[in-house]
C-alpha cells in the first residue's frame, strides 16, 4: 500500500550556484554522521558532524542547598511577593549545558582551469526521494558529476566524483578541523584525522578508490592525497568517538576510535559504490516512501530548473502548493537523517553544526524545542525515529532521580529546561524565567504515551513507557503541594521564558500553578491512568493516588479578556505577542482542551491565539498546529504562509523567522525544530485523531489546496490513513491496520457534520467515498 508510494520528482531542493554561506549548503545524514555539501567547483567542502561529539563529561546534577532556597521561594510566593520570589529563585539555578561540537571537513581542490566552467550548466540539488546530493557542471565538453549520501546500514558518508570523458578527473583531497587534531596518510590511500585535546576523542578516516587501471594516486607528506587523470573516484568517510554513555567519563573509555574506523572500512571493501548506494536506498526509502502528499492536481512548477530560493521568494504571490509539499517532506527527510535507532536524539540543530560553540550550545531544550523535533514522527509514519528520544529519557531518569531527591527531597525523577549528551537534569544557569522549570521530563513523558497510542505496541508500553511514567508521576505527586482553596498547586512555577507584571508593579516570572504546569501534569496523569488500564495495574497504589489527585489539580482559568490565563492569577502581560504559547499546551500538543469536552476553554484558546499574533519561527508552527486543532483552516494557513520568507544570512537579525535558501528554518539563527513542527502542522490540518476517532481534513484551506491527496499518514490506534479530495470536498478515504490479521477494531470517522462508526478487521483495506460509505474492502 502506501509503504511504496510513487516518488515525486518535484521533491528536490535546488541551487544554480555554489554555496556562499553554511545555510546554502545541503544536508545529508545517517542519524549519527552528518554532512553539509557546499558544491564548490574549484574548492569543494563537506562539513562533517558526529552526534556524540560534545564538550564536557558526566556531571553532578544536584544542589544540596536547594531545599533551603526552595522553602524561601515558596514562602515569598505564598506571601504574594512575586518579584522578590523571582530574584530569590536564582539560588535554585544550576550550571549551563555542555556544547555540541563539530567533527571537521573533507576538502577537495580541483584543477585551476576548472574556473572556466560554464556557469549556466551548474546544478546542485538534494533529492529527497534518494537522500542524495548531486552536483553537475560542464567544463568544455566534459560533464562532471558528484554524488553524496550518508548510509545508515553501512555507517559511512559516500561521495562519487566522475567525468564523462576518460581521464578527465584530477583533484587533491584532505581532512581538516577547527578542533585540535592531527592527521596522517597511509599507503592504503587513506587519511586519518584524530582529536588531540581532552574530552570525547574522535577519529575520522577517509578512504579513496579510483577507476581501475586509469589514473594515479599520490600521497603527500602533508597528508593530502592527489588524484590525476582518472575516470571516477569514490571517497568513503567513516568516524568513531570515545563516547560510550552519559555515565562513563571519556577518559575511562577503552575504545580505540581509529581501529574502529579502519575495521569499518575493511567491512566496506566487499561493496562497490553501486552496492553501497542500493543498500542506502533500500533502507531510506523503507521509511521515506511511507507517506506521499499532493496538494494540487496542477502545480506552478514546470520542467525548467528553478532554484528553491526563487520559489521561496515568489511564494507570497504564487502560493505554490508544491513548495508546501517539499517543505513537509523535507521535515521527514531531516528526521530520518538525524535520528535513527542507536543514535543520539535530534538536538537543536539536528546533527548539523559548523561552529565549535553553536548558538544555545546546540543543546536540546525541553521547554518546546526537543519535543517539537518529534511531533511529526508519529503522524508522519516515522515511529522508529523516536527511539533515540526514548533512550535519552531513560538516561535522564537515572540522573533525574538524584536531582529530585537532593534538590527537592522528592521521589521519582525530574528534568529541567535544558540538557545535553550527559543527560543533564539540573536547572540551567541564569534567571528563573528560563532556568526554573522542572516540567521538562514530564512533557517528554507525554511522548511515551503518544507512541503507544499510535503504535498500540503493548510490549513498549510495559517495558519502556510505563516504568518511566511511574518515576515521573512519583515526582509530580511530591512536587504538588496543597494551596489555596485546597487545590494542589506547583510552587514555584514559571511559564517558559515569559515574564508578568506583579500587582505591585514589579517584573516577575515566579508564581504558582502556571497553566502550562497544570496542563502537563493533567496530561501525564491521564496517560498513566490509561496505561495502567491497558496493563491491568489500575488497582496499584500509585494509580489510586493519581486518581485522587486529579480532581484537586488547579483548573485552567479564563481571563477577563476572554483568553486563557497563562498564570494562576490574571497578571498584567507586558508582552502580549510573546513567541511562546505555553498556556495552550492543553490544546496542542495536549488533549485537555477540546470542542466536545471543554467548549468554553476551546473558545478562549481562539482568543488567546488571536492575542498572541504570529511571528518567531519555532512557535509559528506551534500556532499553525493549534489553529488546526481549532479547525480554523484560514488561520492555520496564514501561519504556514508566514514561514515562507527568504532569510538573508548576512542580515538574519532583521527577520522574525523564515527559511534559509537550503530550507533550514531560521529562529534566527538556524534551529531545526520548526522544520519538524511544519510537517506536524500540515499533518494536523489534514488528519486528527484519538484512539477511537478520526477527523478528516479538519483544517483544509479549500481555496488554496482545492484538489489533492495524502497517503500513508498515521492515526492513533495504529491506523494508516490515505485520503483524497476534489474541489475542497472529501473524495475518497482508505483505512487499514496491519497490527494483526482478523482482529476487530472500531473507529468513529468524522468529516464536516457527518460521523460514521466503522467496525473493521486488521489486515484489510477499507475504502470509503465522500459520504463515508464503504465502497470496497480488500486484503493488504
Amino acid at each position: 500500500m502506501a509503504e511504496n508510494n510513487i516518488p515525486n520528482s518535484n521533491l528536490k531542493v535546488r541551487f544554480s550556484g555554489e554555496a556562499r554561506h553554511w545555510t546554502d549548503a545541503l544536508p545529508i545524514g545517517n542519524g549519527r554522521l552528518g554532512g553539509m555539501v557546499w558544491g564548490g567547483v574549484l574548492s569543494e567542502t563537506i562539513n562533517l558532524n558526529d552526534d556524540t561529539l560534545w564538550t564536557g563529561s558526566p556531571g553532578n546534577y544536584t544542589n544540596p542547598d536547594a531545599p533551603k532556597a526552595l522553602s524561601e521561594v515558596r514562602k515569598l510566593v505564598n506571601d504574594g511577593k512575586y518579584g522578590e520570589a523571582t530574584t530569590s529563585a536564582v539560588k535554585l539555578s544550576g550550571e549551563g549545558s555542555n556544547a555540541y561540537q563539530l567533527l571537521g571537513d573533507i576538502n577537495f581542490k580541483f584543477h585551476e582551469t576548472d574556473v572556466e566552467y560554464d556557469e549556466t550548466t551548474y546544478r546542485r540539488e538534494l533529492d529527497l526521494d534518494t537522500a542524495t546530493v548531486k552536483v553537475t557542471y560542464l567544463i568544455g565538453e566534459v560533464e562532471f558529476t558528484r554524488q553524496h549520501f550518508a548510509s545508515y546500514p553501512d555507517q559511512v558518508i559516500v561521495s562519487k566524483i566522475s567525468g564523462n570523458k576518460s581521464r578527465s578527473l584530477s583533484f587533491t583531497v584532505f581532512l581538516d578541523s577547527k578542533i585540535p587534531h592531527r592527521t596522517s596518510a597511509n599507503a592504503q590511500n587513506q587519511i586519518v584525522m584524530e582529536k588531540t585535546e581532552d574530552g570525547i576523542k574522535f577519529s575520522a578516516v577517509l578512504d579513496l578508490r579510483i577507476s581501475d587501471g586509469i589514473g594515479t594516486i599520490t600521497v603527500f607528506e602533508d597528508n593530502k592525497i592527489k588524484v590525476e587523470g582518472c575516470d571516477w573516484a569514490v571517497i568513503l568517510l567513516v568516524a568513531s568517538s570515545s563516547f560510550e554513555d552519559p555515565f562513563t567519563n571519556p577518559s575511562d573509555s577503552k575504545k580505540d576510535t581509529t581501529i574502529d574506523c579502519l575495521n569499518n572500512l575493511e567491512q566496506l571493501k566487499r561493496y562497490s559504490f553501486e552496492q553501497l548506494y542500493s543498500r542506502h536506498l533500500d533502507d531510506y526509502r523503507n521509511l521515506f516512501h511511507r507517506v506521499s502528499i499532493n496538494l494540487s492536481k496542477s502545480s506552478t512548477l514546470t520542467d525548467s530548473y528553478v532554484p528553491t530560493s526563487d520559489r521561496i521568494k515568489s511564494f507570497k504571490t504564487d502560493e505554490d502548493p508544491s513548495l508546501i509539499e517539499l517543505l513537509f517532506q523535507y521535515g521527514r527527510y531531516l528526521l530520518i537523517s538525524c535520528s535513527r535507532p542507536g543514535t543520539q536524539p535530534a538536538n537543536l540543530q539536528g546533527i548539523w553544526n559548523d561552529k565549535v560553540y553553536p548558538p544555545w550550545d546546540g543543546a536540546p531544550h525541553l521547554n518546546i524545542n526537543l519535543q517539537m523535533n518529534y511531533w511529526h514522527s508519529l503522524p508522519c509514519n516515522l515511529h522508529e525515529c523516536q527511539e533515540p528520544l526514548f533512550d535519552f529519557i531513560k538516561n535522564l531518569s537515572v540522573n533525574g532521580s538524584k536531582t529530585a531527591k537532593v534538590n527537592y527531597e522528592a521521589n521519582g525523577w525530574v528534568v529541567h529546561q535544558v540538557s545535553d549528551i550527559w543527560a543533564k537534569t539540573s536547572p540551567d544557569r541564569g534567571e528563573a524565567v528560563w532556568a526554573l522549570w522542572p516540567m521538562g521530563g514530564a512533557w517528554l513523558c507525554t511522548h511515551l504515551w503518544e507512541h503507544y497510542s499510535y503504535t498500540m505496541n503493548k510490549e513498549f508500553l510495559a517495558k519502556i513507557a510505563y516504568p518511566l511514567l511511574e518515576g515521573c508521576v512519583w515526582f509530580l505527586l511530591d512536587w504538588l503541594i496543597e494551596g489555596k482553596d485546597e487545590y494542589l498547586q506547583t510552587n514555584p512555577s514559571t511559564s517558559p521564558e515569559h515574564m508578568f507584571t506583579a500587582p505591585d508593579g514589579q517584573p516577575a516570572s515566579v508564581g504558582y500553578s502556571t497553566t502550562m504546569d497544570m496542563s502537563i501534569i493533567k496530561e501525564v496523569f491521564s496517560a498513566i491512568i490509561s496505561a495502567a488500564q491497558v496493563l491491568g495495574k489500575s488497582e496499584d497504589d500509585l494509580i489510586k493516588k493519581v486518581v485522587e489527585s486529579q480532581s484537586k489539580l488547579y483548573p485552567t482559568q479564563i481571563a477577563k479578556d476572554g483568553s486563557i490565563m497563562e498564570w494562576a492569577q490574571d497578571f498584567v502581560d507586558p508582552d502580549v505577542h510573546h513567541r511562546h504559547i505555553s498556556h495552550l499546551f492543553g490544546l496542542f500538543p495536549g488533549h485537555t482542551i477540546t470542542l466536545e469536552e471543554t467548549p468554553e476553554l476551546f473558545k478562549a484558546a481562539e482568543v488567546t491565539l488571536n492575542n498572541r499574533g504570529g511571528s518567531w519561527m519555532v512557535n509559528t508552527t506551534w500556532k499553525a498546529a493549534s489553529w488546526a486543532r481549532l479547525h480554523n483552516s484560514e488561520r492555520a494557513y496564514q501561519m504556514i504562509k508566514h514561514l515562507f520568507d527568504l532569510v538573508d544570512p548576512e542580515n538574519e537579525s532583521n527577520y522574525e523567522g523564515g527559511l534559509y535558501s537550503n530550507m533550514f528554518t531560521a529562529h534566527p539563527p538556524f534551529q531545526i525544530d520548526a522544520n519538524f513542527g511544519f510537517s506536524a502542522a500540515v499533518a494536523e490540518m489534514l488528519i486528527q485523531s484519538s484512539v477511537t476517532d478520526i477527523y478528516l481534513i479538519p483544517a483544509l484551506p479549500r481555496d488554496k489546496w482545492r484538489n489533492g491527496s495524502v497517503e500513508g499518514l498515521k492515526a492513533r490506534g495504529n491506523v494508516t490513513v490515505s485520503i483524497s479530495w476534489s474541489d475542497g470536498d472529501l473524495h475518497e478515504l482508505r483505512l487499514w491496520s496491519d497490527d494483526r490479521e482478523n482482529q476487530r477494531f472500531t473507529k468513529t470517522i468524522h468529516y464536516n457534520d457527518m460521523s460514521v462508526v466503522a467496525t473493521m478487521l486488521t489486515g484489510k483495506v477499507y475504502t470509503f467515498d465522500g459520504k463515508l460509505r464503504t465502497v470496497k474492502t480488500a486484503s493488504l
